[in-house]
């Protein structure tokens, strides 16, 4: 039964977490624009997408914005979002024991029906403990389920949420992590999960058990429930009692694109643009990638749907940016004619596509014309193998040819640098393969090459090879030696080639992720023990040293080192029977055959496609032969086709439009906007470069015709006159919009006040004339109000004393400061000469309020947060001359000699020259 006492626990609680005090605080608002917020009482089952990595990760997952839209758009179900906190937080929450908290309705998640994580990571269940421990839940289902069998399951009295996970990793092989979860969701989740919130209400109303719901849950195709399975002496996962399945078919949902325009994030996130997908799947069968084998087959969406898409999320969400999201753009036949329509329709909008990695030997003017513009993305393909023979194995479907065309095309349309991914591991690989990594990316570079321009320059990334289950090559191994053996012989190559960086995946990475990736259930126990020292997913990037020592540690401690030297040894390799040209014809050896029938850990997850079509297809790349591409080709049998799974839509691609060119900005200047704008409430945890960016997305949604400047990378003519620091509240702050047409200040207040939280008022709007010298050329002065206590809470002194101090303040010539600069000097300044005014506004917080002109929340946080307010007017220029609030604190101090403490600080205005 559930122990957290949740009545102490409030979302005024959490309020008092979220300040300045934390790093990026705004993370945790749930106020974003796009924000669900569905009154508790009328839900029957409440989620939450629980997102096992920071805010600016887990926020820009195009995944969880659809499923939390999806979700909330269910009648009688609400959605929440949580995500890992950064470590400032969490150790905020661990030293006043609060629990984690969904960030919309701040709720501690013991609170909600069921929690759904999502996994697409071999290392990133240990995060998911983390989550799990911070919202004081029993991190597996058997501790979970301590209550008594038949009990009725309800969050309400005390029950424990339903913990599930979805995702790559989840749906590929859960056995490693099957301790923690109540189930499973495989596949996509579009469909799925609004029917699990339907048998989850049903068991509700009816009073079901938790064993009781799972069993009804166990029904639900892609719906895997672990404790219904045990693990078998030979390695397979077998069905414990006959009235569940004996093999977990994974779900298949067509694309839905427009559930893509959610959520936009205050703060900037990874991917901080509007994403639409537009082909789910890949049949391209290159026999590395799982991705390409769990996701099949593959679903196009229309082109109309994608450009209408798009469109409207560009003008709802305000982005300057979207990205065409695929795991094969380039096989997306339409994605000519979509990219060039889209960019056709928002030319004058600054608008910028990016498309992730894409086919080489499908890059052409028309691809280049899309990606290309003043603001040029990155550009990254994937040869993945260095010479013709080792593409063939792997089945890239990829030649020298197409790819220095690709390429070359790239560097004529003007593009100076490349990123190339290359894998090193993969079966049958020779020194000269590995070479020839080094010779292609030289090759490349002499061939593209243009009198009177820089060469070409190319980032190159090479990983090692990761055996995945569901793919042909889940039976291959290489040692950790033989992986720094080759990464050695190759760096050597490489530094030898001007104009290339190679970065190279930690073999210490690769041995752990294969390990964890292609385990069985006794792996949980290593999960939790990695967990519990300090494994999480970033402590690779902070000390990869201590989190490999983390996780081995965690392996002996499970008894299983002797397993992970296996593989880490390359237990089993598939060289010595590659064909070569000496060992024409000969057939696979019995020790691989009898490899290939062993069972596997996750042959219970029914993927679609069949396991002897991958051991067949294995064979083919023994051979080097080539499986074609079933979309465009004849069918390769794999399986997959059929009522269950449905089949591959292909559509065909329309006509391409003309191309009408890349953005111009419009730098014409036809009227300076001046606005006073408020920042009130939580706004004030906005960071002064996310405000900007809020008011840059509120000008696109409004359809200003704001001006633009020049030059390579153009922006928006929006100049704030200073910068409002974090925490600070202000009803006065001044930004200068300048037009290309004219707009009445009437209809400019009326438009952007639309597009702007309610906690960003507009104070007034008025035209400025554009020979007048900006509002960051005229800010003179700045007034403050500022709540201020003695620092011992039991000193207090009355009015009389504030008094005597602020005379004394006046009274003085100078008051000096010694500061240090930024290079390290030290000066000494006067801080007296900066100050102009200074009074206490409200002499005794106790008996009066703060200035009745002031917006009801700022007087209340000033009235909390001070034993008197003081009003003061001081130097706020940008030229580095201006009286902070520590300067007025700091004054003070030296006149009374008490040692002071500053409370609630707000803006009341800008005072310009």
């Amino acid at each position: 039964m559930s122990s957290v006492s949740t009545p102490a626990f409030s979302s005024e609680t959490v309020t008092d977490l979220l300040n300045a005090d934390i790093s990026r605080p705004a993370r945790y608002l749930g106020n974003e624009r796009g924000a669900v917020h569905k009154p508790w009482s009328t839900a029957a089952v409440r989620w939450v997408l629980t997102y096992p990595e920071i805010y600016e990760v887990g926020a820009s997952n195009l995944g969880h914005i659809i499923l939390y839209s999806i979700l909330n758009a269910q009648p009688r179900q609400l959605c929440d979002r949580a995500y890992l906190p950064a470590a400032d937080l969490t150790q905020k929450l661990r030293d006043r024991q609060m629990p984690l908290f969904a960030v919309e309705s701040r709720r501690a998640l013991v609170d909600f029906d069921i929690l759904g994580f999502s996994l697409s990571y071999e290392l990133g269940a240990t995060n998911i403990l983390e989550m799990l421990s911070l919202a004081q839940i029993p991190l597996t289902w058997k501790e979970r389920d301590r209550s008594p069998a038949q009990s009725k399951w309800n969050v309400a009295d005390g029950s424990w949420p339903l913990i599930f996970a979805g995702g790559g990793t989840a749906t590929s092989n859960p056995e490693p992590y099957a301790d923690f979860f109540d189930f499973v969701a495989l596949g996509d989740g579009e469909e799925l999960l609004p029917e699990v919130g339907l048998v989850l209400e049903e068991g509700k109303a009816a009073g079901l058990s938790r064993e009781e719901i799972l069993l009804d849950l166990a029904q639900v195709p892609g719906v895997y429930v672990p404790r219904f399975y045990d693990m078998a002496a030979d390695g397979s996962v077998q069905p414990n009692r006959p009235d569940v399945p004996d093999r977990v078919l994974r779900r298949v949902a067509p694309p839905m694109p427009e559930y893509s325009i959610g959520l936009v994030p205050y703060v900037e996130t990874v991917h901080d643009r509007l994403t639409v997908e537009i082909r789910r799947g890949c049949t391209r069968g290159c026999r590395f990638c799982q991705p390409g084998m769990l996701t099949r087959p593959a679903r196009d969406v229309p082109p109309e749907q994608v450009i209408d898409t798009i469109e409207k999320g560009m003008r709802e969400t305000g982005y300057n940016e979207f990205s065409l999201l695929s795991l094969s753009c380039s096989d997306y036949l339409a994605l000519p004619a979509v990219g060039l329509e889209v960019k056709n329709r928002l030319k004058n909008d600054n608008i910028n596509l990016s498309l992730p990695s894409q086919r080489v030997d499908r890059f052409d003017e028309n691809i280049a014309n899309i990606v290309g513009g003043l603001r040029q993305t990155g550009l990254t393909f994937a040869p993945e193998a260095g010479t013709q023979r080792m593409r063939d194995i792997i089945n890239k479907g990829l030649t020298n040819e197409e790819l220095l065309r690709g390429v070359k095309t790239a560097y004529e349309q003007g593009w100076e640098r490349v990123k190339l991914y290359f894998m090193i591991g993969l079966p049958g690989e020779t020194d000269i393969d590995v070479l020839g990594i080094a010779e292609t990316v030289r090759w490349l570079r002499r061939e593209c090459f243009i009198k009177g321009r820089r060469a070409l320059k190319f980032n190159i990334t090479i990983s090692n090879l990761t055996p995945k289950p569901h793919t042909p090559f889940q039976w291959h191994s290489v040692s950790t030696e033989e992986f720094r053996r080759k990464q050695e012989l190759l760096k050597a190559e490489l530094n030898a080639i001007r104009g290339v960086k190679a970065n190279f995946t930690d073999v210490r990475i690769s041995a752990m992720e294969n390990f964890v990736g292609r385990g069985d259930r006794r792996l949980s126990a290593v999960v939790r023990r990695a967990w519990e020292l300090g494994a999480g997913m970033d402590a690779w990037w902070e000390s990869l040293e201590n989190a490999f020592g983390a996780w081995t540690q965690a392996i002996a401690d499970a008894g299983l080192d002797w397993q992970y030297r296996q593989v880490e040894s390359g237990e089993w390799n598939l060289d010595e029977n590659i064909a070569t040209a000496d060992r024409a014809g000969q057939d696979v050896s019995e020790a691989m055959l009898a490899v290939l029938d062993r069972p596997l850990p996750w042959d219970h997850i029914d993927t679609g496609i069949e396991k002897s079509w991958l051991q067949d297809d294995l064979k083919r790349a023994l051979e080097a032969a080539v499986v074609p591409d079933c979309s465009f080709e004849g069918c390769s049998h794999c399986g997959i086709c059929g009522p269950d799974f449905g089949h591959n839509i292909v559509v065909p691609p329309p006509e391409i439009p003309q191309f009408v060119g890349h953005f111009k900005p419009n730098q014409d200047r036809a009227q300076r906007i001046r606005v006073r704008v408020g920042k009130l409430g939580e706004l004030a945890l906005i960071g002064h470069l996310d405000f900007a960016r809020l008011m840059d997305r509120a000008i696109r949604r409004a359809a200003l015709p704001i001006a633009f400047t020049g030059g390579f990378h153009p922006g928006p003519r929006i100049s704030p006159a200073n910068a409002l620091p974090l925490g600070m509240t202000s009803t006065g702050e001044i930004i200068d919009f300048e037009l290309t047409e004219r707009v009445s200040p009437v209809e400019f207040q009326t438009r952007l006040q639309a597009q702007l939280p309610a906690d960003v008022p507009l104070q007034s709007v008025e035209e400025v004339s554009l020979q007048l010298p900006s509002a960051t050329k005229s800010l003179d002065r700045a007034e403050y109000l500022l709540a201020m206590s003695i620092e011992a809470g039991d000193n207090l002194r009355d009015s009389a004393d504030w008094q005597q101090w602020i005379a004394q303040v006046l009274a003085a010539e100078e008051i000096m400061q010694t500061k240090t600069t930024k290079s390290g000097k030290t000066k000494q300044v006067n801080l007296r000469s900066h100050l102009y005014d200074l009074e206490i506004v409200c002499p005794d917080v106790v008996d009066s309020a703060a200035p009745s002109s002031l917006p009801n929340s700022v007087q209340q946080k000033l009235a909390a947060t001070g034993q008197v307010i003081v009003r003061y007017v001081g130097s706020c220029r940008n030229d580095g001359t201006l009286l902070r609030p520590k300067g007025v604190l700091t004054m003070m101090e030296s006149v009374s000699g008490q040692t002071l403490v500053l409370g609630h600080i707000h803006r009341v205005q800008l005072i310009l020259n």
